[in-house]
C-alpha cells in the first residue's frame, strides 16, 4: 500500500486532494511568504482521523500544516514552507455544546464566527470576538493565535476566552487539558454539572498555553471550550472624536478602572471608514469627513434593570468625559450607531481590509496604551521616508486584559503593484518599532527571525518544548524558530 493509499484508508479517497487547482489555492496567501504548493490536502472528520494522520506523518516523516479557517489568509502561517500535507479541518465544524448556565460553548476547529454567533444569540450569549472577522474565520483558530477581542473588561488573562482543549500533539498523543482531562469522560463530567471551564491542567500545567501562538507547530486542536458572556438586553454606543489620540487615553483608563463599557476600541479615520464602507469610493468619502481619531465604547444593560444600568453609567461617563475636555456623541458624519454596532458584533465579506486597495499588510504588537503615540509617529516617519502615503495607513488600538496592555495595529492598504515597496516598508518599520520596545508576541514570517535572534535562551527553551511534543518535527516546520 502506497503512502497516499494509507491516507485514503484513514479519511476516504474523496477527502485526499491533489488536483493542481486545490494545491494552488493552499500554496499562497496575502502575505509576503514565498509561494509553495503542498503535496496533498487531507480533510479529516473527527479526532480519531486526526490522530491517525499525525501518526502516519511521524512514520513517513511528512510535514503537516493545520488549516482551520477558510480563505482569504494573510500571515503566511498556513503556507507549507517545506512541502508536505495540509490538514484542512473545515469538515470538523460541529458546535458540540452551548451551556447557558456556565456561559460555555464547546466547538470543533472548523466552526466559524458566522456559524457560532447566531447559535449563541439563541441562548442569550455572545462570544468575545476580534474586530469584524471574515465569515470564514475559525473561532478556535482566532483564539489559538490570541487575536485581541473587543471586550477587555471580560479578559482576565491573555489566553481568554480559550478554556479547555483537546489536542493531538506532534508525537501522536491525544490530550485534553484543564477540567476536560478528567476524571471521567466529557459526557460523565457534564452529567454531574461539569462544564470544562477551568483551563489549567492536568496538574498545574497550562497545556493550552503551549499551543497558543504556536502557528500549528506543536499539534492540532480538535475541540475547545470557550468562555462566553451574557447577551445585553440594551446597548448604547458612544463616539468620542479627537484630533490627538493621546487625549482619549484618560477616559479609556477610567472606563476600564470602573469596569464600564463592553466593547472599547480606538480607530483612526481610515480604519473606521473601512469597517463601515462598501467599496473604495465609499471608504474614501467617509474617511475624509470622519475625525482623525475616534474612541468607540458601548454601555450595556443585562437581564436586571437594563435601562437603569445604562442610564446611570451614561451620566457618570458624561461627567468624566467633560472633566477631560471630551464630548460623547451618538453618531458621527459617516458613522451611525446601528452601523457600528453591526460591525462590532458580526462578520463582513468581502473582508474589510481588502476593500480600499485590494491588499493589506498588518503590523501589530503589544505595548501599553499610553506608549502608543511614539510608535505611531515612528510608523509615519518611516512611511514618509519611503514615500508611502500616511493616508493609506489605518490604526487600531485595542486595550487588552483589563487595560493592562494594548494591541497596537497598523494596516497598510496597498494595490498589488506596490507589493515590493510595502514589503520593504514592513521590514524597516518592524525593526524600528522593535528597537523602541514593541513586543511582537505573534511573530509571523520575517518577524520570527527578528524576535528569536534577540532571545537565545528563550529560543533554546522553546526548542526543548518542541522536542517533547513534536520530536520528529512534523508539525508545520519552518515556522517560528523551528
Amino acid at each position: 500500500m502506497s503512502e497516499k493509499e494509507k491516507l485514503f484508508s484513514i479519511v476516504g479517497s474523496g477527502y485526499v486532494l491533489n488536483n493542481p487547482e486545490v494545491l494552488e489555492e493552499y500554496s499562497k496567501d496575502h502575505s509576503f511568504t514565498p509561494q509553495r504548493k503542498p503535496d496533498l490536502v487531507v480533510k479529516p472528520k473527527n479526532p480519531e482521523e486526526v490522530q491517525k494522520i499525525v501518526r502516519w506523518a511521524n512514520a513517513t516523516n511528512t510535514p503537516l500544516i493545520p488549516v482551520s479557517s477558510g480563505p482569504p489568509h494573510f500571515r503566511g502561517d498556513t503556507i507549507p514552507r517545506m512541502g508536505g500535507v495540509v490538514v484542512d479541518l473545515s469538515r470538523m465544524n460541529k458546535i458540540e455544546w452551548i451551556n447557558r448556565k456556565n456561559k460555555i460553548a464547546c466547538v470543533e476547529p472548523g466552526v466559524t464566527f458566522a456559524q457560532l454567533q447566531p447559535e449563541l444569540k439563541k441562548e442569550g450569549l455572545k462570544l468575545p470576538a476580534p474586530l469584524l472577522p471574515r465569515s470564514t474565520k475559525s473561532v478556535i483558530g482566532s483564539f489559538l493565535e490570541r487575536e485581541p477581542v473587543l471586550t477587555p473588561r471580560y479578559q482576565w488573562d491573555v489566553s481568554d476566552p480559550l478554556r479547555c482543549v483537546e489536542v493531538v500533539f506532534g508525537n501522536g498523543e491525544l490530550l485534553r487539558s484543564g477540567e476536560a482531562s478528567g476524571p471521567g469522560t466529557i459526557e460523565q463530567q457534564r452529567s454531574i454539572g461539569g462544564a470544562q471551564i477551568w483551563p489549567e491542567g492536568p496538574h498545574q500545567v497550562g497545556y493550552h498555553r503551549i499551543i497558543q501562538g504556536a502557528q500549528g507547530t506543536m499539534g492540532i486542536v480538535t475541540w475547545a471550550s470557550l468562555k462566553c458572556e451574557t447577551l445585553p438586553k440594551v446597548q448604547k454606543l458612544f463616539f468620542v472624536p479627537a484630533q490627538e489620540v493621546e487625549s482619549l487615553f484618560s477616559l479609556v483608563y477610567r472606563l476600564l478602572k470602573v469596569n464600564y463599557g463592553d466593547e472599547i476600541l480606538i480607530l483612526n479615520n481610515l480604519d473606521l471608514a473601512c469597517l463601515l464602507g462598501s467599496d473604495a469610493a465609499d471608504i474614501e468619502e467617509r474617511s475624509e469627513i470622519l475625525p482623525p481619531w475616534t474612541l468607540i465604547f458601548c454601555l450595556a444593560g443585562y437581564d436586571r434593570y437594563p435601562e437603569e444600568r445604562v442610564a446611570y453609567q451614561e451620566n457618570y461617563v458624561k461627567d468624566i468625559a467633560q472633566q477631560f475636555g471630551l464630548e460623547l456623541k451618538m453618531s458621527l458624519p459617516g458613522a451611525g450607531e446601528s452601523k457600528v454596532l453591526e460591525a462590532l458584533s458580526g462578520t463582513k465579506d468581502p473582508y474589510w481590509k481588502l476593500l480600499p486597495k485590494g491588499e493589506c499588510e498588518d503590523i501589530f504588537f503589544i505595548t501599553t496604551l499610553d506608549r502608543t503615540p511614539p510608535f505611531i509617529q515612528t510608523m509615519y516617519e518611516v512611511a514618509s521616508r519611503l514615500s508611502y502615503p500616511t493616508g493609506n495607513i489605518g490604526v487600531y488600538l485595542e486595550p487588552m486584559v483589563q487595560g493592562t496592555s494594548c494591541h497596537c495595529e497598523f494596516d497598510l492598504f496597498y494595490e498589488p503593484s506596490q507589493k515590493e515597496k510595502v514589503q520593504e516598508l514592513s521590514n524597516l518599520v518592524s525593526c524600528a518599532l522593535m528597537a523602541k520596545g514593541a513586543f511582537f508576541s505573534r511573530p509571523y514570517g520575517a518577524w520570527s527571525d527578528m524576535v528569536y535572534s534577540q532571545s537565545a535562551e528563550y529560543t533554546a527553551a522553546l526548542r526543548k518544548v518542541k522536542g517533547i511534543f513534536d520530536p520528529q518535527g512534523v508539525m508545520n516546520p519552518g515556522k517560528l524558530c523551528f
